[in-house]
């Protein structure tokens, strides 16, 4: 499989933007290169020099971590970037597909329609696992992306390793592997297979164990042929100075983020059993994720009933096989707590 010949035409031709910081790598004591205020910025600390666009310096503390080389490491403005870079390096608009398993992610579809390629849906089993059959009748010379999120979300489950591998065995496109929410899984991450499956990108993220959503940080890993395409058509500086900073000395406290992992997997299995005791809960999947699905007798009148009580949760009761359910994400044991006690109240 040659991954350049995946890419579209025009990215193959494309010259990329070059910034300062590429044609100047080095340290020098006088920067007039970059049109800068060089007067420094009006804030405690200076952040009027423009920020490494490759964040190099991150990744190989990153890499230190996730055990994944910098070459095979991209950081984008969240993971949507790379969703979307995805899309606009490897699908032609008007002529290639991608296929989703519903339910599922939803930003999949919404990169796909701007970018105008079709998206061709395999719903997920009654038991939320791959229809392989129906993926690959779906498959045609134009699919380019299967997008596979696991644990899945807002279903919560990991899908079954083996069928995951029987499509990076067998599709010729991009297998996309969504792990935002791996930190919680009894499963281990698809990294390790990374040299195996040279078409198999994984998505990380920040925002959920680390804690760090406000700072819009996601991760891919990949070949480094498609990394080096991902980096020829992002943005040149799609991470700030400030964001660099900031997850360069969140990376300093693993401890600190293991013991939070720790802490809101048992609270996902007490608040799952509780849930199970209320009358108006008719199910409670099982989770792999910091969140909880449960079908509930009335789910919308039910997530009404808790926004009253500035309680916020999400109904999706109107996704495809999640009809009369709602996602808890899982709270401090506070939290939880107010929450239950909140439903408790419902039954009166």
């Amino acid at each position: 499989m040659d991954i350049k010949n995946l890419q579209r035409e025009n990215i193959k031709n494309l010259r990329p933007y070059s910034t300062a910081r590429d044609e100047y790598k080095g340290q020098a004591s006088v920067y007039l290169d970059a049109n800068e205020n060089s007067f420094g910025s009006p804030l405690p600390e200076n952040f009027n020099r423009y920020p490494d666009p490759l964040q190099l310096d991150l990744k190989d503390a990153l890499s230190k971590i996730k055990g994944v080389p910098i070459e095979n490491t991209f950081l984008g403005n969240g993971s949507d970037e790379a969703i979307d870079l995805l899309f606009r390096a490897f699908c032609n608009p008007g002529k290639d597909n991608v296929i989703i398993l519903p339910p599922t992610y939803g930003m999949y579809e919404v990169s796909a329609n701007i970018n105008d390629v079709e998206v061709r849906k395999v719903n997920l089993l009654p038991n939320f696992q791959l229809d392989l059959e129906g993926i690959a009748e779906a498959i045609d010379e134009n699919t380019k992306l299967i997008f596979i999120c696991s644990p899945n979300n807002p279903t919560g489950n990991s899908i079954v390793r083996t069928d995951i591998e029987t499509v990076l065995a067998n599709f010729k496109g991009l297998v996309v592997i969504d792990e935002a929410y791996i930190n919680f899984a009894k499963q281990r991450t698809f990294i390790q297979e990374l040299t195996e499956y040279p078409h198999l990108v994984i998505l990380q993220t920040f925002s959920k164990a680390w804690g760090l959503a406000g700072l819009r940080l996601g991760m891919a890993f990949a070949s480094s042929i498609v990394i080096d395409i991902m980096n020829k058509v992002k943005a040149p500086y799609n991470i700030s100075q400030s964001t660099q900073d900031l997850a360069l000395a969140a990376l300093q406290n693993v401890t600190q983020v293991n013991e939070w992992i720790k802490v809101t997997v048992a609270e996902r299995e007490l608040l799952s059993t509780k849930l199970l005791t209320l009358d108006m809960v008719k199910k409670v999947y099982p989770s792999d994720a910091n969140f909880i699905l449960i079908e509930v007798e009335d789910a919308l009148g039910t997530y009404n009933a808790l926004v009253d009580q500035g309680i916020i949760i999400r109904d999706r009761s109107k996704v495809t096989l999640c009809e009369g359910c709602l996602r808890i994400t899982v709270g401090t044991p506070a939290e939880n707590e107010i929450l239950l006690s909140a439903l408790k109240s419902l039954k009166n």
